[in-house]
């Protein structure tokens, strides 16, 4: 007879002896919900499955209450199941009508559902991201319904819009906004001259690189860059302030108060921003010319008179109007999606990163979306 193991506690304890064919599995001590674990721990350690005779005393128990009385039935389940004879000895008759009733009310576990395909994965993930796209289109179409409205009463009423606070998110989203704005707008202008040149040179075309540059930038180039720069810079910029006294309750504290948060927090943000994209666009239309002028000084010899003429007569006035009409719109849709992800923030700073995360891929997205569809209402109207 060998000994596996012996009890260490009397708040509940397991004892088991091995002979032959025959194991002997002892119980003792309270077995109840606070002591059990450790002996499902060491219950289930034993191979109970595959013994020919399973005895289980319990002798040795001071109490059982039906976590316990479950251990027991669930023990003598597994070596009936493996096809082996079992006895339960040393029970009073309490332990054992306990037993019995959890025997009668035990349940078998459902079987395992079948895995699905990869098909059918990949079918339930988009019809799952769809519904969520769905649901923040519904969220974004209802807090563009309150925006235009709190612009209404703006337009109705001047005196609601707070002057500190508008020309505060001025300076920031248009004034400290110009030098990125405008070095990278004079780069891009002057990668659009370089590869113009480069291509244009090969069929002695070189002027129409101005042309080139003129057009790319004043009705493209210009104010896209500038918007996607904006949403980079002043879109997630809303969205993390929002955010952050959402978090800190502020948001909450100000409708207690009976503050409008459309009016106080929503409205001065989008009103700087129609006011301050469409200067920082002409701005980047300029920059981005200079940038051309420079690379086709440099690498065309062209004069900056010649350059200018070339502009004046190729560049029809409507280019730059077509970029500039654009501005307003894209200011309008960085600042509804900043303030939207700001003001869904539930409260925690990893759900402040997310949304700002969300506002910055999202007025990006649909500043793009809304330059194609410009660019394609312009061609169809032949402005």
């Amino acid at each position: 007879m060998t000994a596996l193991a012996a009890p260490e506690t009397e708040n509940g304890w397991l004892e088991s002896r091995q002979d032959g064919d025959h194991l002997l599995v002892r119980l003792g001590g309270s077995l109840t919900t606070r002591h059990v674990g450790a002996v499902d721990a060491r219950l289930r350690a034993l191979d109970v499955a595959n013994a020919p005779r399973l005895e289980i005393n319990l002798n040795a128990l001071t109490g059982l209450d039906t976590a316990g009385a479950w251990l027991v039935h669930r023990t003598r389940e597994l070596a009936r199941k493996g096809g082996g004879e079992v006895r339960l000895t040393g029970a009073t008759a309490s332990q054992l009508a306990l037993i019995g009733v959890i025997a009668g009310h035990a349940r078998p576990c459902p079987p395992a559902p079948p895995p699905a395909s990869s098909l059918l994965r990949l079918v339930a993930n988009l019809g799952v991201a769809t519904i969520g796209l769905g649901a923040i289109a519904r969220d974004l179409v209802s807090f563009l319904g309150q925006t235009v409205v709190a612009l209404g009463k703006a337009v109705l009423a001047p005196r609601r819009v707070r002057l500190t606070p508008l020309l505060y998110h001025m300076e920031e989203v248009g004034l400290n906004a110009v030098p990125i704005v405008g070095l990278l707008s004079f780069l891009i202008g002057i990668v659009l001259a370089y590869q113009g040149a480069d291509q244009l040179a090969r069929f002695g075309a070189e002027i129409f690189t101005v042309n080139l540059v003129g057009v790319g930038v004043l009705r493209e180039m210009g104010v896209l860059l500038t918007a996607i720069i904006v949403a980079g810079r002043t879109g997630s910029a809303f969205a993390a302030q929002i955010g952050t006294m959402k978090v800190n309750e502020e948001v909450d504290a100000m409708g207690t108060m009976g503050l409008d948060p459309m009016e106080f927090l929503v409205l001065p943000r989008v009103l700087a921003l129609l006011l301050t994209l469409p200067l920082l666009g002409f701005f980047a239309d300029i920059m981005g010319l200079a940038g051309g002028a420079v690379m086709t000084g440099l690498a065309l010899d062209i004069s900056l008179s010649q350059y200018i003429r070339q502009l004046q007569t190729a560049v029809p006035l409507s280019a730059l109007w077509v970029g500039l009409i654009k501005a307003p719109v894209f200011a309008f849709v960085i600042g509804l999606v900043g303030c939207f992800e700001g003001l869904k923030v539930d409260g925690s700073a990893a759900s402040v990163g997310r949304h700002t995360t969300r506002a910055v891929v999202g007025s990006i997205f649909l500043v793009i979306v809304l330059d194609a569809l410009f660019s394609v209402l312009f061609s169809i109207i032949g402005f």
